[in-house]
């Protein structure tokens, strides 16, 4: 008589924690491995003796995905930065907050 299938033999991985672990995982894998990739276009393009001058839009525009990463980054940063900012508001004199102020409403305007 023949056996029944095992529900892993069909090789399935079935929807568990640990199939979305392993997702995880090679989700992280993959970006560390494009993280690798653009550090080492960035360090070869800094390690180049020819190079005169730095020229970091060249250097985004030609390192495929680091334009993209690096705008993630700016914007992760921003928030940071606001957040530090409305911690030392009270920190700063009235003469600080009225100019900061006029910077705003110039900015709006």
């Amino acid at each position: 008589m023949p056996r029944k299938a095992s529900p892993n033999m069909n090789n399935e991985v079935p929807d568990t924690e640990e199939n979305d672990v392993s997702k995880s995982d090679h989700k992280n894998e993959d970006e560390v491995e494009k993280l690798t990739y653009m550090l080492g276009a960035v360090m070869n393009y800094l390690s180049d003796d020819e190079l005169e001058e730095l020229d970091v839009e060249y250097l985004l525009d030609e390192t495929k995905g680091l334009r993209e990463w690096w705008d993630r980054y700016r914007e992760s940063n921003k928030k940071l930065i606001e957040e530090e900012i409305k911690k030392s508001l009270g920190e700063l004199s009235l003469k600080e907050l009225e100019e900061i102020r006029e910077k705003i409403k110039e900015k709006q305007n």
